[in-house]
């Protein structure tokens, strides 16, 4: 029998005793060497620009509120009550395991790492690639020493590379203190996703989106997720009340033959915004790196179109570049 390189535990309802799963009832992610040819067959040639023009941003050391600065792709800075959090840090050139091949980042990050004020804490979603970079968190160590938040079985990749890191490795519905009062929360939650970092280990990692609850305020940061049945987020909803602001992917989507389980769509992630009652709504996972079939701005375009006939106000809902850095006002009368 294989053996799991990451985690040992007790089988749950999403982890056989060597792979985690989605919850069921959801779609399974799971493709054949065969759909993948098909996609790789089939893919329009949608060039993308080798490279699109960054104002990089100069993040204050410590924010009162909330804001929210992009770097790029997943990595968001997020700065609530004195706290800085970094969502899925990634300031490689490739979201390869390789420095020469693999997707090349056409947009500068939006923060130079020198520019960062003070990281308190890393919240790593999964070991993907384009969301775990052993690099950055390497240069982060060095400067920081931030806690990292991360699924099950991801913290022994980091650990292999950073001795000394501080790990917090989470369960689905499990949390942990992002300030040292314990004022702060982190809470793991699931996502319809999937891990590898190499052709061996499928599954072998847990993945998951995290809910932040800081000074009265509560952030929603998705990582990857499919859609599915939608019923994960309306429990988030449930659960945590509504949300402040949800940071959400709106592209790497196409084909939807082979993506819908794995990625939402906008007009998906504008409905996740709903099922979680969410007064604003941020889009990320797009523009950085070209994985999937769609051209770079029809992101934009959809997002668009999602929120005219979902009849979102387009300023509740923001795509974020590189660079932009949003205040977001606790909750109040809808615009």
């Amino acid at each position: 029998m294989p053996r799991n390189p990451y985690y040992h535990g007790p089988v749950s309802d999403h982890f056989d005793g060597l792979r985690f799963r989605n919850l069921a009832g959801e779609p399974e992610t799971d493709r054949s060497l065969g759909d993948v040819l098909r996609w790789r067959r089939s893919a329009p040639r949608h060039a993308w620009p080798r490279h699109v023009p960054v104002v990089p941003a100069h993040p204050e050391m410590a924010v009162a509120g909330l804001r929210v600065t992009m770097i790029g792709h997943a990595t968001v800075l997020i700065q609530v009550d004195g706290l800085n959090i970094l969502t899925d840090p990634v300031w490689a050139v490739r979201a390869s395991p390789v420095s020469f091949a693999g997707p090349r980042r056409v947009t500068a990050p939006g923060v130079a790492l020198a520019d960062l004020p003070p990281i308190h804490a890393v919240l790593l979603s999964h070991n993907h690639y384009d969301h775990l970079d052993v690099a950055t968190l390497k240069a982060l160590h060095r400067a920081h020493a931030p806690l990292i938040i991360t699924p099950l079985g991801n913290d022994r990749i980091v650990r292999r590379h950073i001795r000394h890191a501080r790990l917090a490795p989470l369960d689905w519905e499990q949390a942990h203190p992002l300030d040292a009062a314990g004022q702060a929360l982190a809470h793991l939650v699931p996502a319809l996703h999937w891990s590898s970092r190499s052709p061996r280990d499928r599954r072998m990692a847990l993945w998951g989106g995290f809910m932040i609850q800081a000074a009265g305020r509560t952030i929603y940061f998705a990582g990857d997720t499919g859609y599915g049945t939608g019923a994960i987020f309306r429990q988030l909803r449930q659960q945590f009340g509504p949300v402040d602001c949800a940071l959400l992917p709106i592209g790497a989507y196409d084909p939807r033959w082979f993506m819908a389980a794995q990625h939402t769509d906008p007009a998906e992630a504008v409905q996740i915004m709903h099922d979680l009652d969410a007064q604003w709504a941020l889009g990320i996972h797009w523009g950085t790196f070209k994985l999937t079939d769609e051209p770079r701005h029809d992101p934009l375009r959809q997002l668009d179109a999602a929120l005219a006939a979902q009849g979102v106000a387009p300023g509740r809902f923001r795509a974020l570049h590189p660079g932009d850095a949003i205040d977001i006002p606790p909750r109040g009368p809808l615009p």
